[in-house]
């Protein structure tokens, strides 16, 4: 870390350092709302961190890329870190803190815990990418609980992840708030991702192609269209607009992730699909039936 930044934002990389702070505001009365993320920080971060602005007295912000989420073949050595830069947008963005610990701060010797959630973590990314939502659950319930937080925010793009996360905080009683905040995106529709500077220029042309597919079965569906030939139909969709496979287009019960079997209930329709060495995940709501 650069001493440059330190008049501007406070950057600690210790979970005691990290309490301290928290410590002294609360004592001062003040909120505190937790924005995590794994840098490379684009403007869906930022909108997390004005969000956060405007429903607590401080907010900190944190960068881990977390190992214990990326499996064996997964992109963790390539994926993108700018620690600088993102310090240079959380600073102008008047985050009051930053935690960006090492990973032995994370995980030290002898570390031997893994927080896993039943049910939730066995789906849609959770069948694709094995032991994914373990390194979730763990590095999320490891920073809830070292910072204390009156709210956490998280982006709804994860959205299996903001589920997840609601729910080992309800089962384990964490006094914190988790607040969803909408997907945000890029003019033409693609969600805004870290993981879309791999696209290359051609791919990037394709790529918008997932939000429609998945926009228009939830409209499709709303509008009183069967719920599995639909999302076959996004899924074919896909592959006709270049695609290079399909991971899962699903209908899901916005709540629990369960398959949804009618629009009498909140749902969702989850995608995520790849573009050469990139998987692009979306997902968008299905509205309530008029007299369903």
């Amino acid at each position: 870390m650069s001493n440059q930044y330190a008049d501007r934002l406070v950057v600690v990389r210790d979970v005691d350092s990290l309490r301290r702070r928290v410590r002294d505001w609360r004592r001062d009365g003040l909120s505190v709302a937790l924005v995590p993320t794994m840098g490379a920080l684009h403007k869906g971060h930022m909108k997390l961190m004005d969000q956060a602005q405007k429903m607590a007295d401080r907010v900190v912000a944190t960068i881990f890329v977390n190992p214990k989420q990326f499996g064996p073949n997964e992109d963790f050595s390539s994926y993108p870190r700018r620690e600088a830069d993102d310090f240079e947008l959380l600073s102008a963005a008047g985050v009051h803190l930053l935690f960006a610990p090492e990973a032995t701060a994370m995980y030290p010797a002898g570390f031997a815990t893994t927080v896993s959630v039943a049910g939730i973590s066995d789906v849609l990314d959770g069948k694709h990418r094995a032991g994914h939502f373990d390194g979730v659950a763990t590095v999320v319930s490891k920073l809830l609980l070292q910072a204390l937080p009156d709210i956490a925010i998280f982006g709804e793009k994860d959205y299996q992840q903001l589920v997840l996360i609601r729910r080992f905080v309800e089962d384990l009683n964490i006094p914190v708030d988790i607040i969803g905040a909408p997907t945000v995106r890029e003019h033409d529709g693609l969600a805004m991702s870290s993981r879309n500077a791999y696209l290359s220029a051609e791919e990037r042309v394709k790529a918008p192609a997932l939000y429609v597919a998945i926009a228009g079965a939830a409209k499709d569906i709303a509008a009183g269209g069967e719920i599995e030939a639909t999302v076959e139909a996004a899924r074919q969709k896909l592959i006709t607009a270049g695609f290079d496979s399909v991971d899962y287009v699903e209908a899901r019960h916005a709540d629990t992730l369960a398959p949804l079997t009618n629009t009498s209930n909140h749902g969702r329709i989850l995608a995520a699909a790849r573009l050469g060495r990139t998987r692009l995940i979306d997902n968008v709501p299905v509205p309530i039936q008029q007299g369903a």
